[in-house]
C-alpha cells in the first residue's frame, strides 16, 4: 500500500480547522417583523396605484410632504442629533425632530440611537446589527426579519447609553410610543389631516399616506445599510466597507456620504461637502442655527481630512489645492459611534470647528 500523502493531509486538517472556526448562524425568525414587512410593501403597492387611480392629486404631494419630514426626523434627528452628537439642540427642535421621528413608525428614538452607536463602533462585523459582509438581502432587510444575534447583543449590553437615558424627551417618547406617539401621531393623525381638510376617502389617505409612506421612509434606511456599504468609492478610507453613494443621498436627504461619515460620524454635515451634495438635512440644521434652535455644529477641519484621505482613501478624492499640513498626530484606528466616545483621538479632537456656540 503506497504511504499516505502527508500534504493531502495537512490541507485536510486545515480545512478541517477552517471549518471549525467558521461560524454556523442559527437565525430565529422574527415573525412578526416578517409579517409586518409583507403588510407595509403589499399596502404601499396598493397605495401606489390608488395614487393614479382614484386619490385627489392634494393627497400623493401631502404624502410626499409627510415622507420629507419624516425622513428628517430621521436624518436630523436619530442620527446626527441623538446618535453622533454632531449637534446641539434647543427643546422646541427637539420636540420637532422627536414628532418627524415617529412619522417614520421605526419604532422610538431610544432603539434606533442606541442600535446605531453600535453599528458604528463595530461596523460589518458580528456584533453590527445588519453586517453588509452577510449579503445585500441582509444588510437591506433580513437583519430585521430574525431575532438579534449573540454578538450584536453582547456589546449592546457592554455599552452605556446615559446621555440618551438622561434625555426626557427620549425617554417618554420611549415610554409612550406604542400607545400614544405611534398610532396617533404617526398614523392616525396623518390620515385624516385629507380626509378633514379636502374630502378624501378613508381608503386613499391610508393607504397613500401612510402605508406608502411608512415603506418608502423604511427602505430609504434599507439603502444606506446596503447599497452606501457595497457599491461605490472609498475616499476617505478604503479598508471600511461604507462608500459614497448619490443615489442613496439623493433618496434619503443627503445620508448617502457614507465612507465619509463612517470616517467622521461627528460632523453634522456627514459630508465634506455639505449642502452642496444633495444633503437638505445639513441645510435643514443650519436654517435651525440660523433660527438659535441648533448649535455647537461640529465639522472636521480641512486639514484632518486631507490628511485622511491622503492616508486611507482609495484616491478618487479629489484635492483642488495642495495645503502644507501640519506635522502628523498620533492616530488610532479604533471605530468611533460619534462624538463623545472616549476613543476619539487627539487628532480629531484637535482639529475639529464648532461653529454656532451657544452663548452663555
Amino acid at each position: 500500500m503506497p504511504p499516505r500523502s502527508t500534504t493531502k493531509v495537512q490541507t485536510s486538517e486545515l480545512q478541517m480547522t477552517e471549518l471549525q472556526e467558521k461560524k454556523v448562524y442559527k437565525w430565529k425568525f422574527h415573525w412578526r417583523n416578517i409579517i409586518l414587512n409583507i403588510i407595509m410593501h403589499l399596502t404601499a403597492v396598493y397605495g401606489l396605484y390608488l395614487c393614479f387611480a382614484s386619490a385627489q392629486w392634494k393627497t400623493p404631494l401631502f404624502g410626499l410632504l409627510i415622507l420629507i419630514l419624516a425622513i428628517l426626523g430621521m436624518t436630523a434627528g436619530t442620527h446626527r442629533l441623538w446618535s453622533h452628537k454632531s449637534y446641539k439642540a434647543k427643546l422646541p427642535l427637539r420636540i420637532l425632530l422627536i414628532i418627524f421621528q415617529t412619522l417614520t413608525l421605526q419604532n422610538h428614538a431610544y432603539q434606533w440611537s442606541s442600535y446605531h452607536r453600535i453599528h458604528h463602533k463595530y461596523v460589518d462585523t458580528d456584533a453590527d446589527p445588519h453586517n453588509s459582509r452577510r449579503g445585500f438581502f441582509y444588510c437591506h432587510i433580513g437583519w430585521l426579519l430574525i431575532q438579534p444575534e449573540p454578538e450584536f447583543l453582547e456589546k449592546y449590553n457592554s455599552m452605556r447609553f446615559d446621555d440618551l437615558q438622561s434625555d426626557k424627551i427620549l425617554m417618554f417618547q420611549k415610554k409612550y410610543y406604542l400607545m400614544l406617539f405611534a398610532p396617533f401621531i404617526g398614523v392616525l393623525i396623518p390620515t385624516m389631516i385629507p380626509c378633514y381638510f379636502w374630502g378624501e376617502t378613508l381608503e386613499n389617505s391610508f393607504f397613500i399616506v401612510t402605508m406608502l409612506r411608512y415603506c418608502l421612509c423604511s427602505n430609504s434606511m434599507f439603502v444606506i445599510n446596503s447599497i452606501a456599504h457595497i457599491y461605490g468609492t472609498k475616499p476617505y478610507d478604503k479598508n471600511i466597507l461604507p462608500t459614497e453613494s448619490l443615489i442613496v443621498s439623493v433618496a434619503t436627504l443627503g445620508e448617502g456620504w457614507h465612507n465619509y461619515h463612517h470616517t467622521f460620524p461627528w460632523d453634522y454635515r456627514a459630508a465634506e461637502f455639505g449642502k452642496l451634495r444633495f444633503n437638505l438635512t445639513t441645510s435643514f440644521i443650519n436654517l435651525m442655527a440660523a433660527l438659535g434652535w441648533a448649535y455647537d455644529l461640529k465639522i472636521v477641519s480641512e486639514e484632518s481630512i486631507i490628511k485622511r484621505a491622503m492616508r486611507t482613501g482609495d484616491g478618487t478624492r479629489k484635492i483642488e489645492k495642495i495645503i502644507k499640513c501640519l506635522e502628523d498626530h498620533e492616530h488610532s484606528d479604533d471605530l468611533v459611534w460619534g462624538w463623545g466616545d472616549k476613543d476619539m483621538t487627539k487628532e480629531y479632537l484637535n482639529y475639529v470647528k464648532i461653529s454656532n456656540r451657544k452663548l452663555t
